[in-house]
C-alpha cells in the first residue's frame, strides 16, 4: 500500500516562497544560489518540497501554471490570539490576506493568507 511521503509546491520565485513559509514557522535552510528544489522533513516525517516552475518545465515542457487553489495547507497555532498575531505579522510583512481572522462555526479561530504564488494557506487554533 502506498503511503503519502511528500507534498510538493511549484513556485515562481524560490526565495520569496521560502521567506513566506519561514514566516509561518517552518525551519528551512537557505538554499544555494539558483537552487531549483528545496525540501525539509517535518516532525511527522512528511517531506515538504518546493520546486521552481523552470524545474517542472524541464521534465514536463507542456506544464502551465494552474488557475485556482491547487493544494491546501493549514498551520495550527496554540491560541486564537496567535492566529491573529501571525496573520497581522504576515500582512505587515507584505503578504496577502485572503480572509482576515474570524471565529469559524466549527469551533476554530481561522484566517487565510496567500503565499507569493497565490496558494491559500490556512491558520487556525481551537477556540
Amino acid at each position: 500500500m502506498a503511503q503519502l511521503n511528500a507534498i510538493g509546491i511549484v513556485v515562481s520565485d524560490m526565495s520569496k516562497a521560502l521567506a513566506f513559509y519561514r514566516l509561518l514557522g517552518l525551519e528551512i535552510p537557505e538554499p544555494e544560489t539558483g537552487e531549483d528544489h528545496v525540501e525539509i522533513t517535518l516532525p511527522s516525517g512528511l517531506r515538504l518540497m518546493w520546486d521552481t516552475e523552470e524545474l517542472v518545465k524541464s521534465f514536463d515542457p507542456e506544464w502551465t501554471r494552474p488557475i485556482g487553489n491547487r493544494i491546501g495547507l493549514a498551520f495550527e497555532s496554540a491560541s486564537p490570539a496567535e492566529v491573529n498575531a501571525l496573520h497581522a505579522h504576515a500582512v505587515a510583512s507584505g503578504y496577502w490576506s485572503h480572509k482576515a481572522p474570524w471565529d469559524a462555526f466549527w469551533g476554530q479561530r481561522y484566517a487565510q493568507l496567500c503565499d507569493p504564488d497565490g496558494t491559500v494557506v490556512d491558520l487556525f487554533a481551537a477556540l
